[in-house]
């Protein structure tokens, strides 16, 4: 279990789209600060997105449109409920999607422009993956630098996400993502894992998507907030005003969170704080377990725990009350 008696010490990590599951909101439904982030949500979207969270299929759960939405409310709803307990951070941090509701928790972003800046993110990435068709596989096994020496071999596949030591995802063309594939297993990887994706995301694939979303970005108000906030695709923490162009090029760039947790682990990541200690535990915030299983290969002994299940999320604030 993570330590959190020095809370303001604590890495806090939001997952992205993949970890939604059935059922995902019903460990948080018995605290009122949950029902209400998810009542806020459905008022602002015109749907109920806690009936999908408690109750959707995995075939509702997974639509582009409604998948991204449902995944940063789950995690808004989890960290409201851990700050009404006392949590706090000293940075905040995410996996793609999860970046925007790692701007809520820092108080960088309110949570009714996030959703209207996701909202338009999940259609604009639909509809670009409509135009020009694309997919992703996992590859377990391999150095970073093979992947990549891969992917520079084969025309419109791109390095995606740097997951962690020997799990890298690539992306592009499907055709391309294939070849790419059996390239990297006689290169030596264990496995190529084909991912449920409906499109190429992270790569030059997505340009239109990032245009259209610049739009949304432009219409929502980026605040100094209260906590740090560390970008994942680009490896350092942005001033807000730079917000809306470092989250349109998301969608274009590669996801590093390898790098990036060993960067903020080392402590002194932000150049206005050169003498900022390095966290001493983590917490994965909102739904799954995705991102605690990276964090324990990327830093094997450092402290790191869940909330996507009743278990965890009681476990933690058994923690948080007694600290």
């Amino acid at each position: 279990m993570v330590a959190l008696s020095d809370a303001g010490r604590l890495l806090v990590v939001f997952p992205g789209q993949g970890s939604q599951a059935e059922g995902m909101a019903e460990p948080l439904w018995e605290y009122p600060v949950a029902r209400q982030t998810f009542a806020e949500a459905s008022e602002i979207l015109g749907w109920d997105v806690g009936q999908l969270c408690r109750f959707g299929s995995m075939a509702e759960l997974t639509r582009t449109d409604r998948t991204q939405l449902a995944v940063i409310c789950s995690s808004v709803a989890t960290w409201r409920v851990l700050a009404e307990a006392g949590a706090s951070f000293a940075v905040a941090a995410g996996h793609s999607l999860g970046e925007y509701s790692a701007l809520v928790a820092a108080g960088i972003l309110s949570f009714e422009d996030a959703l209207r800046v996701v909202d338009a993110r999940g259609r604009a990435m639909q509809a670009c993956a409509e135009r020009r068709p694309g997919t992703m596989a996992a590859v377990i096994g391999l150095e970073d630098a093979v992947v990549e020496e891969v992917c520079a071999a084969i025309p419109e596949v791109w390095v995606a996400n740097y997951n962690s030591p020997g799990q890298v995802v690539i992306s592009g063309a499907s055709q391309g993502v294939g070849v790419a594939g059996e390239a990297a297993l006689a290169r030596g990887a264990k496995r190529v894992i084909p991912l449920p994706v409906a499109g190429a995301f992270h790569t030059p694939f997505m340009a239109e998507a990032a245009e259209a979303l610049m739009e949304a970005l432009a219409r929502a108000e980026f605040k100094p907030g209260d906590g740090i906030f560390f970008s994942t695709t680009e490896m350092r923490v942005p001033k807000p005003e730079e917000l809306p162009a470092v989250l349109a090029r998301q969608l274009t760039s590669p996801v590093r969170f390898t790098q990036s947790m060993r960067l903020i682990l080392q402590g002194g990541f932000v150049p206005a704080l050169p003498d900022e200690p390095a966290p001493q535990a983590a917490i994965e915030i909102g739904p799954g377990n995705v991102l605690a299983g990276l964090m324990k290969r990327i830093a094997r002994d450092f402290p790191v725990t869940s909330t996507g299940d009743r278990e965890a999320l009681e476990a933690v604030l058994s923690e948080l009350a007694g600290s």
